[in-house]
């Protein structure tokens, strides 16, 4: 089983990226997608989440309005849009996998990916 993220990069503050998480080897159907951030110092927060079965959608409070989280069945990538990011989203970013409904605690994931930084400038 491998996530594979990417995306990731420097923006200014105000900017938008997409990261993109692709799957192999891990049947996504009867699963959940997160994404997940760590800044320096910092625990790994959720970030957003969605059911592959039927695309129930969960975000942090810090995001909601600003993040999209969405899926590709047919590549089984999930993706996180973000928009109108601020210094404060500066983090490594994380896609992970779980089987069963979204939530949003990091240890019920089971399968991770190995994060990509994105950088948000004043």
């Amino acid at each position: 089983v491998q996530l594979q993220a990417c995306g990731g990069g420097l923006v200014q503050a105000g900017g938008s990226l997409r990261l993109s998480c692709a799957s192999s080897g891990l049947t996504l159907s009867s699963r959940s997608m997160g994404w997940f951030r760590q800044a320096p110092g910092k625990e790994r927060d959720f970030v957003a989440a969605i059911s592959w079965t039927d695309g129930t959608t969960e975000y942090a409070d810090s995001v909601k309005g600003r993040f999209t989280i969405s899926r590709d069945n047919a590549m089984n990538t999930v993706s996180l849009q973000m928009s109108s990011l601020k210094p404060e989203d500066t983090a490594v970013y994380y896609c992970a996998a779980r089987f069963g409904v979204v939530v949003r605690q990091a240890q019920r994931y089971s399968s991770w990916g190995q994060g990509t930084l994105v950088t948000v400038s004043s």
